[in-house]
């Protein structure tokens, strides 16, 4: 993984918006229940952004809590990556938006695309410029504003979703600490099973592809159910071997916050007692490419997650992707502002 540098995260920022949508609110909008929202996904609430608000929106306000963490000003970045699914527009890159309207001026930029995998993609992918040599300081953002894109008289869909913003800011850290050990993969051939069809090159946008309702949000959710079973457990297993590590040497796993059920899953693969586990799926619902990143500024905030920590971030996403990575926590304190 590395040879004399040791990468990890020294700041970190969340945002979601202000506006709350319950289940209940989801009752009087199509045909479903609290009750059952709750049971299949363990959601009650989720986060959704004003008419007015995008994605870069939400990624600043995250990324200014990181780099107010990290004791950094935003023209020491030298690099932003950001992961997302929804963008402002198809260029420029939320990235190169929140370049601009931080100041970063001395940083490069660009978005990255692995669904919820996102963040943890972003961190490596940012962790190996560190490594080279190449960058010293690079923020990573996980972004999603999914109530754009999704069809709210679908209720396997809308019922799901919620937006908001991650941010970590990475660094050289001392040895031992930071990032130990990764996992990344894809399965192409499931791509079609977690969508949005219309708007690009192969279904250019036209009055059929919006008249189908092919510019929102399109779901197998069984066939993505048993992916992420197959795989979420079994991503931060190899994350962990990669480390030489065992799950009895974690002690906080962080799973992507897409469903309670896969959660479970995950943790019973690991033999993970539930305690170490940290869950806010109830009440931001599925941020894809922010959930982690949300989770772990939530873990810890409220001290689940301490220095000197071993760690575990795992998602899965649209692609179908994967990805894990293992850290020792080496920040002092738990105070995020």
């Amino acid at each position: 993984m590395r040879e004399n540098k040791a990468v990890g995260i020294i700041g970190l920022g969340c945002y979601v918006p202000e506006k709350v949508l319950t289940n209940f609110d989801l009752e009087k909008m199509v045909d479903t229940s609290n009750d059952w929202i709750v049971e299949r996904t363990g959601i009650k609430q989720r986060h959704i952004a004003g008419d007015d608000v995008a994605t870069s929106d939400l990624a600043v306000k995250a990324a200014e809590q990181a780099l107010a963490d990290a004791g950094i000003s935003a023209d020491e970045l030298d690099l932003i990556i950001v992961g997302t699914a929804t963008p402002d527009m198809y260029f420029p890159s939320v990235a190169c938006i929140i370049q601009n309207k931080l100041k970063a001026t001395k940083a490069a930029a660009f978005d990255l695309s692995a669904g919820c995998s996102g963040f943890v993609y972003g961190l490596v992918t940012g962790s190996q410029f560190i490594i080279s040599g190449l960058y010293k300081k690079v923020l990573v953002v996980g972004a999603e504003t999914l109530s754009k894109i999704l069809d709210w008289t679908d209720r396997n869909t809308c019922v799901l979703f919620g937006d908001g913003a991650g941010a970590a800011v990475l660094s050289v850290v001392d040895d031992g600490y930071g990032i130990l050990g990764v996992e990344l993969g894809a399965e192409g051939a499931g791509g079609h099973y977690l969508s949005l069809p219309a708007g690009g090159s192969r279904l250019p946008a036209s009055e059929l592809t919006v008249a189908n309702r092919s510019h929102f949000v399109h779901m197998n959710g069984n066939e993505v159910f048993k992916f992420a079973i197959k795989v979420m457990g079994e991503a931060a297993l190899k994350a962990l071997e990669n480390a030489s590590l065992k799950p009895e040497d974690v002690d906080c796993f962080i799973p992507h916050q897409a469903n309670i059920r896969i959660i479970q899953s995950a943790a019973k693969r690991l033999k993970m007692p539930m305690e170490k586990v940290m869950i806010n799926v109830d009440k931001y619902g599925n941020t894809s490419s922010a959930s982690i990143p949300i989770a772990l500024k939530e873990a810890v905030m409220n001290g689940k997650v301490k220095k000197d920590d071993t760690i575990v971030l795992v998602g899965f996403g649209a692609g179908l992707t994967w990805a894990s990575c293992v850290i020792k926590w080496c920040k002092e304190d738990n105070t995020i502002v």
